[in-house]
């Protein structure tokens, strides 16, 4: 197997490393330069994240521990609660010093359902989530930030986990989609063919836990996921592999809130262990979409909607970077 470095036109590791990015000079030192965490390169770094950059001007921006109108938690896109602890998780946010348990706190107690224990997009009214409104891409973004933030071994998290294992679908366009809770209110999440971004998010969260807890019902969902992906080379039609199901998912984008694209979809494969040969027409499309300087650029972005922006759109991301090398690194890098 040809070592994964071989596919940069040129190396954009010291690029990486600079400081005024200290989430993705972290990332950076453990995840490709394999430093670990007793290191003192990688402690100055994450303890750097929480002091420059953008996490500290997220976590400011709280009013009694939350962001925005408690029941505006989704629906304010995107600087409602919800997508400021995914984006805090993103961005390697550990809360180490539990800065942002209490709007964990509140997501649990205003945002996942009591019944089912998915998450749902307003609170309802006699608490929790409201049971009709629960979707996967929330759920699962949810979950894997919960996880990101420090609540794995949480009772309530474990449940969303299991919501996922329970009723997330890998369907490839079926004439009899089930039935029933929660499939019949949602046609864009629950529709005759599974949603590729509910199923990315399902998978996200998933590839968060454990490998210790990853036996049955887990494993075999991570199973499903994956070869439902595989199914569709990733970005195709399952039906036509010729064509691409959405032209904008080659348009690399962070963070992708509840979009995906082909990179994030990818980025999960490998880190589940996948190195199947079809995803190989997959990461040579990363591949050639690097600069002669061995970066990628931020093709798509949410700019203008967040609290903080995130890169510039059309420049060179160390995000983006940093998500390729990442990739690359997994899928090519001969088990040890």
């Amino acid at each position: 197997m040809v070592d994964w470095e071989s596919y940069l036109k040129a190396d954009p590791t010291d690029w990486l490393l600079e400081a005024d990015n200290p989430s993705v000079r972290y990332f950076t030192l453990t995840e490709i330069l394999g430093k670990p965490p007793e290191d003192k390169e990688v402690i100055a770094a994450r303890e750097q994240i929480t002091k420059s950059g953008p996490v500290p001007a997220i976590l400011v921006a709280r009013e009694n521990g939350i962001w925005g109108e408690p029941d505006r938690y989704y629906v304010d896109k995107y600087k409602g609660t919800c997508w400021q602890l995914l984006i805090l998780a993103e961005l390697g946010l550990t809360n180490e010093n539990n800065e942002v348990n209490p709007a964990c706190d509140f997501i649990l107690e205003h945002a996942q359902d009591r019944e089912s224990f998915g998450f749902a997009c307003h609170p309802g009214a006699s608490g929790g989530g409201r049971h009709s409104e629960v979707i996967p891409c929330l759920t699962g973004n949810m979950a894997w930030a919960l996880i990101k933030l420090g609540y794995s071994n949480d009772e309530r998290v474990q449940s969303a986990v299991k919501w996922i294992t329970t009723y997330q679908r890998f369907d490839d366009q079926t004439d009899a989609p089930p039935g029933g809770w929660p499939y019949d209110r949602f046609e864009m999440c629950w529709g005759g063919h599974t949603c590729h971004m509910g199923a990315a998010k399902a998978l996200k969260a998933l590839s968060a836990v454990s490998r210790e807890q990853r036996a049955g019902a887990v494993q075999q969902t991570i199973d499903n996921g994956i070869e439902y992906f595989l199914k569709h080379s990733i970005y195709k039609k399952s039906h036509d592999l010729s064509k691409v199901a959405k032209p904008g998912w080659l348009r690399f984008g962070f963070p992708l809130m509840y979009q995906t694209d082909a990179l994030e979809i990818a980025f999960i494969l490998t880190e589940l262990g996948c190195k199947d040969e079809r995803l190989r027409e997959t990461m040579e499309m990363i591949v050639s979409k690097q600069d002669a300087q061995g970066r990628w650029k931020l093709a798509n972005s949410f700019n203008g909607r967040w609290i903080v922006d995130i890169e510039e759109k059309g420049k060179p991301s160390k995000w983006i970077t940093l998500r390729a090398l990442r990739t690359l690194k997994k899928y090519y890098q001969e088990d040890v």
